[in-house]
């Protein structure tokens, strides 16, 4: 690299890095009107973080005679905002800029990784498009996982590019900790380092089986990424075997609420179908909540047996751990609760229609991959639906692209870090298939997906992405 183009590169970084932070301060003054009155997960974690704070103990009641576990979140985001809260006191503001700081490191990350399988242009474009990316600092202005999850994310996978680059065992090591850390923070991605040692031990070999076998990493190291990831999930599962008895990443926030929620998806537009949770929520007797539901089935020109099967479902099962008082009781019936969640789940499942499942698999991907609207969440009713469409349309786009990416990268010659890249986006998919899907579930691996969607736009305008020597890989070890 010319001095020149070190200069220019740096230049571009810096500019990136101010408009990240622009961005995210943007959001920050937009969603501050929402910061007490929407998104109630905010207020578990809030509370999670303070009790850390002041007592080091993880649990949401610090008072309770017996130690009361926590079933639902799991360490690593709450151990972040507590964190926050010792050196600058409780409050949402320290919390959201230091999200915003993550959020420009995160741009940077995204250069990293691109600058390892493409020329440095590509890589700074795959920058600025991260820092454009308004979803992000959307969710980091919230006290949410979001942004601090995409961060250990995208840094696992800049580890994961330079660990099957350099095959050092180090790097591996240090990968499956990442990736532990990924997983303490957002559940649904323990399962993310089998799956990726499955590719990188059995898919790299075969679809890479013209390059030199001696740039693949040998089995041993894939092995070493699953034992570092199991020694850094080690304490958080005896926290849930001491406690709960059972070894499992978070025993009420399991899959049987997403099973049953993913099951109904679909059935009816989102915005009915949160009218109808609200109306379950504000009408505990039974006959008044038939007959609010039967007005609105009348309204909507819709059945209302459906209709009616939702609320009393969403009521019998949310008593079961809403009616116990003492907190440990109340625990082990959140459990009993997600127990039940499935059950019910699989029952409607047997009952569905071929053609209802297919319509909402295809909404839940939908909504996973394209489907993020970065307005106000008191605003969003009274958006003109042209402008969500718009917003829709170029996240699809974004996919779309993603895609052409992808096979770019395996025309260049970079079939292993496509295995890799792809994966992220093949992972999350399958475990999301059968489950209720948010489109904030994809953002910890929108950072490749823009990477990848900046490789496909690159390809189509006719600029290679240059297959770097193994003497330029060393020098950015």
């Amino acid at each position: 690299m010319t001095a020149a183009a070190g200069r220019f590169t740096r230049r571009a970084l810096l500019c990136i890095t101010l408009v990240a932070i622009v961005h995210g301060v943007f959001f920050i003054w937009y969603q501050r009107p929402d910061w007490h009155t929407q998104w109630s997960d905010q207020d578990g974690y809030r509370r999670l973080a303070e009790v850390l704070a002041t007592t080091g103990r993880f649990t949401r009641f610090p008072d309770a005679p017996q130690f009361v576990p926590e079933v639902l979140r799991t360490p690593l985001y709450p151990v972040f905002v507590a964190t926050i809260y010792k050196v600058a006191g409780p409050g949402q503001l320290p919390v959201v800029l230091v999200q915003t700081v993550l959020f420009a490191a995160t741009c940077l990350l995204v250069f990293a990784i691109a600058r390892r399988m493409a020329p440095e242009s590509i890589a700074i474009a795959a920058a600025a498009a991260t820092a454009l990316f308004s979803p992000l600092p959307y969710f980091g202005a919230l006290v949410m996982t979001e942004v601090w999850t995409t961060f250990v994310f995208t840094a696992a996978m800049w580890i994961a590019v330079s660990a099957l680059q350099s095959r050092r065992v180090a790097l591996f090591a240090a990968l499956g900790v990442m990736l532990g850390v990924t997983a303490l923070s957002r559940p649904i991605f323990v399962l993310f380092p089998f799956a990726l040692a499955a590719v990188g031990w059995l898919v790299i070999p075969v679809v890479s089986s013209r390059d030199d076998p001696g740039r693949r990493p040998p089995f041993g190291h894939w092995a070493v990424l699953v034992a570092a990831f199991a020694i850094t999930m080690l304490p958080w599962f005896m926290y849930n075997y001491v406690n709960l008895g059972r070894f499992t990443i978070s025993p009420a926030g399991g899959i049987g609420r997403a099973l049953w929620e993913g099951q109904w998806q679909a059935t009816w537009s989102g915005q009915l179908q949160n009218e109808l949770t609200l109306i379950a929520e504000a009408n505990e007797d039974r006959e008044r909540l038939d007959s609010v539901i039967a007005g609105v089935a009348a309204r909507e020109h819709l059945p209302p047996e459906p209709m009616l099967e939702y609320v009393h479902q969403w009521q019998d099962i949310r008593r079961i751990w809403t009616t116990p008082v003492d907190p440990q009781e109340r625990v082990s019936a959140r459990v009993r609760a997600d127990a039940e969640y499935l059950r019910v789940g699989l029952a409607n499942l047997q009952h569905d229609s071929i053609g209802h499942l297919l319509k909402r698999l295809a909404r839940g991907m939908f909504i996973l991959w394209a489907g993020e609207i970065p307005i106000r969440y008191s605003d969003i009713n009274s958006v003109q639906p042209i402008v969500i469409r718009a917003i829709w349309g170029a996240q699809t786009l974004i996919a779309l692209l993603a895609f052409v990416g992808l096979y770019a990268l395996f025309r260049a010659g970079r079939s292993a870090e496509a295995c890799v890249l792809g994966s992220c986006v093949l992972y999350l998919t399958a475990v999301l298939f059968p489950l209720f899907s948010e489109a904030r579930h994809s953002l910890p691996v929108q950072p490749i997906v823009l990477i990848l969607a900046t490789f496909g736009v690159a390809s189509l305008t006719g600029h290679s992405l240059a297959v770097e020597s193994q003497v330029h890989e060393r020098q950015h070890l």
